[in-house]
């Protein structure tokens, strides 16, 4: 049913992937979306379990921006079922708030709760808003917190710890990676899907075949071919041993990008200078997630627990902290009916960042041993929460950086692609090699969900360009 030709192949199925091969397709151009996964969406997934469990893996908070992206490369359909979470909530050993999560309740909040003067506020989301790629990347997270609140370990506490959990920022990163996502969640707040992931995959799917782009799953790419300083196709190894090749004029891959390089191209196709510019771009952190579902008919208590919970017993703020194997801080999400509708059950997904090294290099039996720790503790906690819990639930299992590695293919499973200079890398693909492109959750394209929908957007254009240019 496949051509043997295609004017563009897309490796990887995730947000930036697919919004890529919907606009390429939507533009007449002949797209073949390649996945190595039995099914699409790349960390925008789910997975099935017994008697109807369905789980959404991750978190699943984006800006407003989303709304806007997904109807206009995507459909009225998905950006209209794009709804706002009402209740993010804070609980560390500093401050317990709820917040919409937005610019006037954060701007009360600081100077009522945490007697910050108003002007000096406004001073800081005007900096974060401003900012952008031209910026002055010397510029630490930590030092644009020292030039507003210094010495506010609680007040850095409050601005960072979501962004952490974003797209892997730390003090340490640029702080256009943190004012850029920050001021963007700022505009109107956080939103989800309404409907659960699996059917936000399933329309995109849908809208994928109504403009003539071809879908092979199951099938990981192995080879992106080279002749000339051009590219002329792929190879694909599909689950049952069968190898296909595929002649296109351009690649966009959606695969981690040190992973495209190295793997899929190789070394030897690219300059010197830029195959060490490449092996210097740093992956940013992988996570570690608790899955739980509730028995039929459980309800948990929305206004104690609200749709995002960042909770922590660490008593001063540390973004490295958050890495910590031994983990005092995670990120509960919460999807009640509401969220998933013709369900009668709830579901709680904790997340929490994670070194791949920390979990790589453990002994089977250990490792087993780690995920019923990791299990047995995030129980604890959210027992503070629902104190009934443990008496509650119909399933329970964990995720590692090795579960993510494994489902993905990313480098130390990484979550969120790589630091901030793995964006110049991405975007120079095509100066090394004719047709080569690649977009994803790298650098910072905002973050998460939208970020990766933009990056897709940006690609798609510059593949369009590229194939304009050869015909």
């Amino acid at each position: 049913m496949f051509k043997d030709t295609y004017d563009v192949v897309v490796i990887g199925s995730g947000l930036a992937g697919m919004t890529a091969a919907n606009i390429l397709g939507r533009s007449g151009h002949e797209v073949l979306l390649v996945e190595g996964h039995h099914q699409l969406g790349g960390l925008a997934t789910t997975f099935k379990r017994r008697d109807g469990i369905i789980f959404d893996v991750s978190l699943h908070g984006f800006p407003v921006g989303m709304i806007k992206s997904c109807r206009r490369y995507w459909n009225q359909d998905i950006a209209d079922r794009i709804v706002q979470l009402r209740k993010i909530r804070f609980d560390n050993p500093q401050f317990q708030l709820e917040t919409t999560f937005d610019r006037e309740d954060f701007t009360n909040i600081l100077v009522d709760k945490f007697g910050i003067a108003r002007e000096t506020v406004a001073a800081f989301f005007n900096k974060a808003r401003e900012m952008s790629h031209y910026d002055d990347q010397a510029l630490t997270a930590r030092e644009l917190f020292d030039e507003f609140f210094p010495n506010r370990l609680d007040v850095v506490r409050l601005l960072m710890e979501p962004i952490t959990y974003a797209n892997g920022s730390t003090l340490d990163d640029p702080a256009l990676t943190y004012g850029i996502v920050f001021s963007n969640f700022m505009s109107k707040g956080v939103y989800t899907f309404r409907g659960g992931t699996d059917l936000l995959i399933e329309l995109m799917t849908e809208e994928l075949r109504k403009n003539g782009v071809d879908i092979l799953k199951g099938s990981p790419v192995r080879k992106i071919l080279v002749e000339g300083g051009n590219v002329v196709g792929v190879k694909v190894k599909k689950v049952d041993g069968t190898e296909l090749e595929f002649r296109t004029k351009t690649v966009l891959s959606n695969a981690n990008l040190k992973a495209t390089i190295f793997n899929m191209v190789g070394q030897e196709f690219f300059s010197k200078q830029f195959a060490e510019k490449a092996k210097a771009v740093r992956l940013n952190n992988s996570s570690t997630q608790v899955y739980i579902a509730m028995k039929h008919g459980f309800m948990i208590d929305e206004d104690k627990c609200g749709d995002l919970l960042f909770t922590s017993t660490e008593q001063l703020f540390d973004s490295a902290k958050l890495l910590d194997k031994k983990i005092t801080s995670r990120t509960f999400s919460f999807y009640y009916p509401r969220t998933r509708p013709n369900t009668d059950r709830c579901y709680v997904v904790s997340s929490t960042n994670a070194h791949y090294e920390d979990w790589d290099n453990l002994e089977e039996r250990d490792y087993k041993q780690h995920k019923e720790n990791l299990i047995a503790d995030t129980l604890d906690i959210l027992a503070k929460y629902i104190p009934n819990v443990k008496d509650n639930i119909d399933w329970l299992e964990a995720a590692t950086p090795k579960t993510f590695a494994r489902y993905t293919e990313h480098w130390n499973g990484a979550s969120f692609g790589t630091k901030y200079e793995g964006l110049a890398v991405s975007r120079e693909l095509n100066n090394e090699i004719n047709g080569l492109f690649h977009a994803g959750s790298v650098g910072i394209i905002m973050s998460g969900w939208l970020g990766a929908v933009n990056y897709g957007v940006i690609a798609a254009n510059d593949v369009d360009a590229a194939l304009l240019k050869r015909n």
